[in-house]
């Protein structure tokens, strides 16, 4: 196929050597990243575009998104694809579908999870919205760049499935950092922590295989002093898009609202940003209750 790539950013580069590595026509744009070996270089993210088959974007927001599409959509050809792998609202997802329509074309929204080392590696989750004829054109796509994708129904459906199970995420973690937190000061060893929760009905991805305590389970960021896998920041910005999504459907998540406001104070007031999103588990050793 032939591939405009608009977003060549920490996913994106990976994900695009990865096209052209399979034997891809592969031609970017980013407003300040390069591309990678192998992607020519468009002057506009409508230069890249013209003459997709697929128009793939890995944008920061739903914002940038709709901008994106409305440059992009008049340039490319009846029938071919906007894959849209960003984590944005729902609401900006479904809009960008409708102007695809509209315009003659097909959309995807189809968020990852994996991260960077996923991306690189080409075993990104992709979680799918939109039609099951453009599923099944960009399908071969995901094969490339990932180990699974899921179509989860129409268009929206994939920022849907990425929006809940990063609030579980979320959650999960600051759940997990408080049992360690609170071991800690019961005196329990967190090894042994670790070998009972792992085990037993305390069992989680959180705790078996992202272990936020240093030195236990798996190797994860809590070794490499936090820096990020998944950033705090970026968890915060998934968490907020769980409760904007919360609010327009009127769903009741008060569990997903307080990790919300946990990781708005962690990012924005205690400046921790750049950190790994386990590195919750550092605060919450550090501070007493109330």
């Amino acid at each position: 196929m032939k591939i405009g790539f608009v977003g060549l950013g920490n996913m994106g580069a990976p994900m695009a050597a990865n096209l052209v590595a399979a034997g891809h026509e592969v031609v970017g744009f980013d407003t300040v990243a390069p591309c990678p070996d192998g992607v020519a270089s468009a002057a506009s993210a409508a230069e890249a575009a013209s003459g997709a088959d697929v128009v793939l974007t890995m944008l920061p927001n739903g914002a940038i998104l709709r901008a994106v599409a409305a440059e992009v959509l008049p340039t490319m050809a009846q029938g071919a694809v906007l894959l849209d792998c960003s984590t944005v609202d729902v609401e900006s997802a479904r809009a960008v579908a409708a102007e695809a329509e509209s315009a003659g074309c097909l959309a995807v929204d189809a968020p990852v999870s994996g991260g960077i080392g996923g991306a690189a590696a080409g075993t990104l989750t992709f979680m799918a919205g939109g039609s099951d004829e453009a599923f099944a054109k960009v399908a071969p796509l995901f094969e490339i760049m990932g180990q699974k994708a899921v179509h989860c129904g129409p268009s929206g459906n994939g920022q849907a499935a990425k929006i809940c199970n990063n609030m579980i995420l979320g959650v999960t973690m600051i759940g997990t950092c408080e049992a360690f937190a609170l071991a800690d000061k019961l005196g329990l060893d967190r090894q042994k922590m670790f070998d009972v929760v792992s085990t037993s009905s305390g069992y989680s991805w959180t705790m078996n295989a992202y272990c936020p305590a240093q030195g236990v389970g798996p190797e994860s960021p809590a070794d490499n002093d936090y820096k990020p896998g998944f950033a705090a920041a970026l968890m915060l910005k998934d968490l907020r898009l769980s409760q904007q999504a919360a609010q327009a459907v009127d769903a009741d998540t008060p569990m997903g609202q307080a990790a919300t406001e946990l990781y708005a104070t962690f990012v924005e007031e205690e400046g921790a940003g750049d950190k790994d999103f386990s590195a919750m588990l550092p605060r919450f050793v550090s501070r007493r209750r109330g």
